[in-house]
């Protein structure tokens, strides 16, 4: 396996991750697949402010993808510019192979480098499989937010988890 930088050639099966896991699970709050012009413009707006899109790949193929930008807006409120919110995907043909734990550590590591202090996921209340990677990861849970979601025809809680990427308190 290989942990890299996305390149827009990666973005058709990228794409078809994120469709691919959008009727049948709750890791987003849409049901509406996305195009590729859609990922494209999506990839294009976070590279151009430095944020990092990964690709996991097996034999040549895209295997899964992680990437982080803004919590919130950190152009519009900079007070938030030292925390990310990030996600990660894998192909469930992939899952339980070690594609998220090596992708999350490469995101954890360009964190570092870039300077950030908190990294934030959302994750569904019912995802318990990405909640307990989570913690495996050293992200601990700092909200629950019950009901704001609505998907496959129910309420869903979110769970907001976090984990510092320097030490908490650390200067500026």
């Amino acid at each position: 396996m290989e942990i890299r930088d996305a390149e827009l050639d990666d973005l058709p099966a990228v794409t078809a991750l994120y469709n691919e896991l959008l009727g049948t699970t709750t890791f987003t709050y849409t049901e509406h697949p996305q195009s590729l012009a859609d990922r494209t413009a999506s990839f294009e707006a976070r590279r151009a402010r430095g944020f990092p899109t990964l690709v996991a790949t097996d034999g040549g193929v895209v295997v899964g993808t992680a990437g982080f930008g803004d919590f919130r807006d950190s152009l519009r409120w900079p007070g938030y510019r030292f925390t990310v919110e990030h996600s990660v995907n894998v192909f469930a043909n992939a899952w339980g192979k070690g594609v998220g734990r090596a992708l999350m550590h490469a995101l954890l590591e360009r964190a570092r480098a870039l300077g950030v202090h908190a990294m934030i996921g959302a994750v569904d209340a019912t995802n318990t499989r990405s909640l307990a990677f989570h913690a495996e990861l050293g992200f601990v849970e700092v909200a629950r937010l019950p009901e704001v979601g609505w998907k496959h025809g129910r309420w869903l809680d979110l769970v907001l988890v976090q984990r510092f990427i320097d030490a908490p308190g650390a200067a500026r």
